[in-house]
Formats: structure tokens, sequence, C-alpha cells
């Protein structure tokens, strides 16, 4: 059934989970969660070069996570919450499947304490 669901999700939705898949990339979107920054400021925090950093922010674009603002020579990163929501989305079907079950369990334990 899973597997299902993978197959048949969005490429919007695969693009965020991609992103989200790297621990770099999910420290990149916390750090813009707190403020925007340049590829200088984010490339300042990691032991990596700036060319590895741009790739990191190219996959995180692409998963519609951050977007990109051109002031001047500087390309600022920003984040972008409703880039989430295809994952928000994806994992709300799974609230519906434990909240089932979890009444389900409910029931089974009221009816044995009766």
């Amino acid at each position: 059934m899973v597997s299902q669901m993978v197959k048949q999700m969005q490429p919007q939705t695969q693009n965020a989970f991609r992103a989200l898949a790297d621990p770099t990339r999910r420290d990149i979107v916390q750090m813009l969660a707190a403020q925007d920054m340049t590829i200088a400021q984010l490339t300042e925090r990691f032991d990596m070069t700036r060319a590895a950093v741009k790739k990191h922010l190219t996959v995180l674009s692409d998963g519609g996570l951050i977007t990109v603002e051109t002031r001047g020579r500087e390309r600022i990163n920003r984040l972008e919450p409703q880039g989430m929501a295809p994952v928000l989305d994806w994992f709300s079907y799974f609230d519906q499947f434990w909240d089932e079950r979890l009444n389900k369990l409910k029931e089974a334990i009221e009816r044995k304490q009766k």
C-alpha cells in the first residue's frame, strides 16, 4: 500500500521529500526558518565549499522549500513555508490511519473493562 502511494506521489511531493532527506539540507531549512541568508552566510556555517552549499540550495529550491531573490550581486535564500504543504498532506494520510487504529484500540479496551 505504501509503495503504491510512493508511485502515485506527485513530483512536487517527491522533490520535497528528496530535499528533506539530507541532514545538511534539513539544517539549512532550520537556519532559513530563523532568517534569510546568502550563500556566503550559509557557507560560513558548514565545512564545505560554496559549490556544495549551492547544490544543496538547488535541491531545496527544486523541492519548493526555498526561494531565491537576487539583490544586486547577492542571492538571498528564503524559506518557503508553503513548500512543506505537500509533505504535511502526505503525512496527514497516516494521521487518519492512526486515529482510526487508536479509536479501535480504545473501543476494545473499553469493552474488556465492562
